[in-house]
């Protein structure tokens, strides 16, 4: 069985075309030799492990927040009063947004079809995206006139991994063929709609944003969003956790590392949408 995840699916660990590794991820733990150890070899001399991946992770999502941070102060403040430095700052705000979006999408591709991880992508992958998320959680906080509510957002972030994990684990939620299928559909369908989306919009097709506008509407999309992140980080725990038990190569803590990092920064955008929204309804 074939990872259906898009961010395992191109490691040949992962997809069965490794050099000795089980393709059935429900063999990778009897999948031993007459000596009772793996029979895969894999190229590193070291094996992937909780450690690992909670190390490489913790990198990645560090420099996703200092590069988040220094964007966040280098734009400055959007509401000074006074017009014309007003207007530079949301243009530089728009600037590194948008810019961060694109590079970042273009990484995030890139890093999600190498059939060999590289952590220096991912690394670049971080650090772009994070460009793009302190430019958008700037211009959020001034929206709605709230600094805080970035803050708040990261805890929401916080709660909704911390919670999810602790459901994957000790509701034995298993994350079957089925499961994996209907959330790659789901995601892609979703991915797809707000690609359409993006473009009506910034063609005047569409106003106000059309289905992610800052309006009941996008407060209903943002909700299915987080719905879809929560799903996606059951099948990141799910394959971490076989990864782990198949003594994958070290090097697959990467690819486990931006997993979560694309999952969380999902996760984190689309609750920043739904604070704003509703701090704007108050």
């Amino acid at each position: 069985m074939k990872s259906s995840n898009p961010v395992f699916a191109r490691s040949a660990e992962f997809n069965g075309k490794g050099t000795a590794t089980a393709s059935d991820p429900s063999q990778w733990q009897i999948d031993l030799n007459g000596e009772g150890t793996p029979t895969h070899t894999g190229r590193g001399t070291g094996r992937m492990t909780m450690d690992n991946v909670v190390e490489k992770t913790a990198i990645s999502l560090g420099l996703l927040i200092v590069a988040a941070a220094i964007t966040w102060f280098v734009i400055g403040d959007l509401n000074t009063g006074d017009v014309s430095a007003d207007d530079a700052a949301y243009s530089k705000a728009f600037i590194f947004a948008m810019g961060g979006a694109i590079l970042g999408l273009v990484l995030s591709l890139v890093n999600s079809f190498k059939k060999v991880i590289s952590p220096a992508l991912v690394i670049a992958y971080a650090v772009v995206e994070g460009v793009f998320v302190g430019a958008f959680s700037k211009v959020v906080a001034e929206m709605v006139g709230e600094p805080s509510i970035v803050f708040q957002a990261v805890l929401a972030t916080m709660v909704a991994f911390a919670g999810t994990l602790f459901a994957y684990k000790f509701f034995n939620i298993q994350v079957t063929d089925k499961f994996r299928k209907v959330v790659t559909i789901a995601i892609f369908s979703f991915v797809g709609v707000m690609l359409i989306n993006f473009v009506l919009s910034i063609t005047g097709v569409l106003d106000n944003g059309g289905l992610r506008g800052f309006n009941t509407l996008g407060l209903l999309v943002s909700a299915a969003a987080v719905v879809l992140a929560v799903l996606m980080l059951i099948m990141d725990f799910d394959y971490v956790e076989r990864g782990i038990a198949a003594q994958l190569p070290e090097r697959e803590s990467w690819r486990a590392a931006f997993g979560l990092t694309v999952t969380l920064v999902w996760l984190y955008i689309e609750l920043l949408r739904i604070l704003a929204i509703l701090r704007g309804d108050n």
